[in-house]
């Protein structure tokens, strides 16, 4: 599903063919356009189009540029514009300290009072910020403590640096990127875009401003965002489809609108290689994991209501020869069963496919017994997440279950070394950020002491 969610499609600049520009949208796949108000009049127009197309919806607030026009009756008639079904969110709201169109401090006013409203209201909100970093993060923090589950909103057409994203990130808002992604000299921005966690990302248009690369220099319409999701894609390694599939869950989750992502999910494509969901139960319970309270994986919900059969497993492949490989992962630990990896994996491999298991390590001990041997020949690659430096840290951070304390973490140095026995690629990897690990110790143990391949996992990148 493709999602526009932040257009300007009032604006006189589509007065003579704002028909023609919306059903190029539909042509081109935009199932859902957010048109945006920046003042009482463009959010009253944004409303009627809202009105008018089912698949539009509308926001209402005053931009930071138009602060300065306020008056006595302005939050009243924006309180009557919020009470509309299809008016979905409050802004664009911000600071602009770029161009100063109104004084900063009238800004910082009139965005706290429309943030408060939001708050009231229940409603997200959109945020515009140009050159105003720390501004914006102080005054946000002070009504979006830090993990508290409030609906925050988007930053939209995002120009900030890592800094800025990282603390809208913290308190839970979305973080959208515009044409201007695209540019030649964008380097620094698809920097950050490369960073921002799958479930906390969106892309737009802002048309008919910031017309995307090859559009460059044009008018710019809802049909041209898929020339930004391309390039996200490209930027982060992945198919436009994933990008578009984990913007649709995020339009879900942040506005109600559009469908969840269903549980029972068996096996699911991310880039080129199919995963396979074999288990949510796990030995671990990692501080950053969400397997428990939201399994969620670049839009897949992989919550299961009952474990899937080898069989059920095998019949959700396709074709294993379509992917560069096909995977045991999922958001549980794949060797809980053994059984059924052998005989998936098997088949896979006489099909002409590729496998990898991603695991935590812990599978001899599980299995009370060496189950390496038994992959010989049915894994190719094998990732194991060693992910501390020492053994109290694993403990504190991977939190083992009982059983499993106190040595685990040796164990797991064990297996890795009996791993390059029997598999022709072993990676051992670390979820970075983590308090209490030295990165660079755990890079030293996994390259000089098993010399097998290094990988170091963003601890809010998943999939």
């Amino acid at each position: 599903m493709i999602i526009d969610t932040h257009a300007h499609l009032d604006m006189d600049q589509y007065d003579t063919d704002r028909e023609a520009v919306i059903q190029r949208a539909r042509d081109e796949g935009v199932e859902y356009i957010v048109n945006i108000g920046c003042d009482v009049e463009s959010s009253l127009r944004s409303m009627e189009l809202a009105e008018q197309y089912d698949f539009i919806y509308a926001t209402a607030g005053i931009h930071p540029h138009d602060v300065k026009t306020i008056g006595e009756t302005t939050y009243a008639e924006l309180r009557k514009l919020w009470a509309h079904p299809k008016v979905i969110a409050v802004g664009e709201i911000g600071l602009d300290y770029f161009k100063n169109y109104s004084p900063q401090d009238l800004q910082r006013t009139h965005f706290r009072k429309q943030v408060e409203l939001a708050r009231e209201l229940g409603k997200p909100i959109i945020v515009h910020c140009r050159d105003a970093n720390e501004d914006m993060a102080a005054i946000l923090s002070e009504y979006y403590p830090k993990n508290e589950k409030a609906r925050s909103g988007i930053f939209h057409c995002f120009s900030g640096d890592q800094k800025l994203a990282d603390r809208a990130l913290e308190m839970g808002f979305y973080i959208s990127f515009s044409g201007s992604v695209t540019f030649n000299k964008s380097d620094e921005l698809r920097a950050v875009a490369k960073t921002i966690p799958a479930d906390r990302l969106f892309v737009e248009t802002d048309c008919p401003f910031l017309a995307p690369m090859p559009k460059r220099g044009k008018r710019n319409e809802p049909a041209f965002v898929n020339f930004t999701t391309e390039r996200i894609a490209e930027v982060r390694g992945l198919r436009v489809e994933d990008v578009q599939r984990t913007s649709e869950l995020n339009f879900f989750e942040l506005f109600g609108i559009g469908k969840n992502a269903p549980t029972g999910t068996v096996s699911y494509q991310i880039r080129n290689s199919l995963y396979l969901n074999l288990t949510t139960r796990c030995t671990d319970d990692c501080v950053f994991c969400t397997r428990l309270t939201r399994p969620v994986v670049q839009g897949y919900n992989l919550k299961l209501d009952r474990e899937p059969t080898a069989q059920e497993v095998w019949e959700s492949i396709d074709d294993p020869t379509k992917y560069e490989e096909v995977v045991f992962c999922g958001y549980g630990e794949p060797t809980l069963r053994l059984d059924v990896i052998k005989e998936v994996a098997k088949k896979i491999k006489d099909a002409g496919g590729r496998v990898r298991l991603n695991t935590n390590g812990h599978g001899n001990v599980i299995n009370k017994r060496n189950i390496l041997p038994e992959l010989k020949g049915l894994i190719d690659e094998m990732s194991v997440s060693l992910n501390t430096d020492s053994s109290e840290a694993y403990d504190e951070i991977c939190r083992p279950l009982p059983a499993f304390r106190n040595g685990i973490y040796d164990k797991i140095k064990e297996f890795i070394a009996e791993a390059k026995k029997y598999i022709p690629k072993v990676q051992a990897t670390i979820v970075t950020q983590q308090q209490g690990v030295d990165e660079s110790a755990c890079e030293d143990i996994i390259k000089k002491e098993f010399g097998v391949d290094y990988r170091a996992r963003r601890y809010n990148m998943v999939g």
